[in-house]
C-alpha cells in the first residue's frame, strides 16, 4: 500500500528474523480467540486513536475483538517491555512507533527491551508528516528561503520545541537547524497545547512537527505552515511544498507506526496480520479516518517492514550521536 516514494524508499537488505517457518506452525485458524494490541503510549493520542481504528477493522475481518491495551510510562518503554515479554503466539501484538522501534535504542543507555531482538515486524501501519511551522503574525516568513533568510539574520540563538527530549519533532529540529546553519535551542515540553500555544505567541522561533499537533490554529492562521518533511505533499496541506519543492533536498523526516509481534511468532501469523492490513488501508474510507486522526494509512509486507526499520534504526542512530543526545 506503501507508494513508490513512501516510506520503504529508505529500506536496505535486511533478512526477517524470528520466524518459525515450520509446519507446525501453520495456523490458518488464527485468531481464534481475542487478540490484544499494547500500545506504548496514552489513550486519545494520535497513535492510540489510529491503532483503535485498525484494531475495529481487523475484529469485522476475522472476527475476533482485537483489544487495545494501554501500558505507559518510561517514553514507551514500559509497554514495549510487556510486547517484548508476550507469548509468541500471536494473540499479542505490539503498536509500535518510530520512537519505540528505532530511536529509543540510541537515546537510552538502558532499555528493558531489545528492539532488534525481540520482535519481528509485520506490516507499517500509519505514517505522519512533519511540517516546518511558524508564527503567522510574529514571523514575516511565507516560503523556505525566505525563513531561511530570516533565520541567518538574527543575532541570536533561535528557538524550537518538541514533546520531549529524543522525540522526532527534536530530532527533525536538529537535523533542520544544521542543515541551513542556524544556532538554535531546543525547548522540551511536557504539554502538547502550551508549545502550539507558545509558537503562535512568538515565544518559539520554529517548529519541525507533527501536522496533526497544529492544524486547528492553522486552520485558525494563527501558524503558517512553510514546508512538509516529507518526500510528497501531505494530503490535508496540498498547498504547501515538499521540502524538495521549497529548495531543501533530501530532508524527509515522517513519524510512522507498525504492528510487530514477540520473536519467535510463527510466521503464518506474521504474514496474514500483514495482509489483512493491506486490504484495510486499501479502503478509502479508512483513509479519510486515518487522515482526520493525523495520519495515512500504510502497509507493507513483513520482509518489506523488516528492511525499512533497519534503515531507520540506522539512519536515526547517526542523527542521535550526531546531536549528542542522550536520555537517562
Amino acid at each position: 500500500m506503501i507508494g513508490r516514494r513512501g516510506l520503504l524508499g529508505a529500506g536496505v537488505a535486511l533478512g526477517v528474523t524470528g520466524l518459525r517457518n515450520d509446519a507446525a506452525a501453520q495456523d490458518a485458524g488464527w485468531p481464534s480467540r481475542p487478540v490484544r494490541i499494547i500500545n506504548p503510549f496514552a489513550p486519545g493520542a494520535s497513535h492510540d486513536v489510529l491503532v483503535r481504528i485498525l484494531g475495529e477493522q481487523l475484529q469485522q475481518r476475522l472476527g475476533q475483538p482485537f483489544v487495545s491495551e494501554n501500558r505507559t510510562g518510561a517514553g514507551g518503554s514500559i509497554g514495549s517491555e510487556v510486547a517484548a515479554r508476550s507469548a509468541p503466539d500471536g494473540y499479542s501484538i505490539y503498536a509500535a512507533t518510530i520512537g519505540t522501534l528505532t530511536i529509543n535504542e540510541h537515546l537510552y543507555a538502558r532499555l528493558p527491551y531489545d528492539p532488534g531482538r525481540d520482535f519481528v515486524p509485520s506490516t507499517l501501519i500509519w505514517e505522519g508528516a512533519n511540517c516546518l511551522f511558524v508564527s503567522a503574525e510574529k514571523n514575516p516568513a511565507r516560503t523556505l528561503p525566505e525563513f531561511i533568510a530570516w533565520a541567518r539574520a538574527q543575532r541570536r540563538e533561535l528557538t524550537f520545541s518538541s514533546a520531549g527530549a529524543g522525540t522526532t519533532p527534536h530530532l527533525a529540529g536538529e537535523m533542520f537547524k544544521a542543515r541551513i546553519g542556524i544556532p538554535a535551542q531546543h525547548v522540551p515540553y511536557r504539554e502538547g497545547s502550551q508549545r502550539v500555544l507558545d509558537l503562535v505567541s512568538g515565544a518559539l522561533d520554529f517548529s519541525v512537527d507533527n501536522v496533526a499537533t497544529y492544524t486547528a490554529l492553522l486552520r485558525e492562521g494563527k501558524l503558517r505552515a512553510i514546508a512538509v518533511a516529507s518526500a510528497e505533499r501531505w494530503p490535508t496541506l496540498p498547498e504547501v511544498p515538499t521540502m524538495a519543492e521549497a529548495g531543501l533536498a533530501d530532508f524527509v523526516v515522517p513519524s510512522w507506526g507498525a504492528f510487530a509481534f514477540p520473536t519467535g511468532t510463527p510466521a503464518p501469523i506474521v504474514a496474514k496480520l500483514a495482509g489483512e492490513v493491506k486490504i484495510i488501508a486499501a479502503d478509502p474510507a479508512v483513509q479519510r479516518r486515518f487522515l482526520a486522526a493525523g495520519g495515512r494509512a500504510v502497509s507493507s509486507t513483513p520482509e518489506e517492514t523488516a528492511r525499512f526499520v533497519a534503515a531507520e534504526r540506522q539512519r536515526w542512530g547517526e542523527v542521535v550521536r550526531a546531536a549528542a543526545i542522550r536520555v537517562e
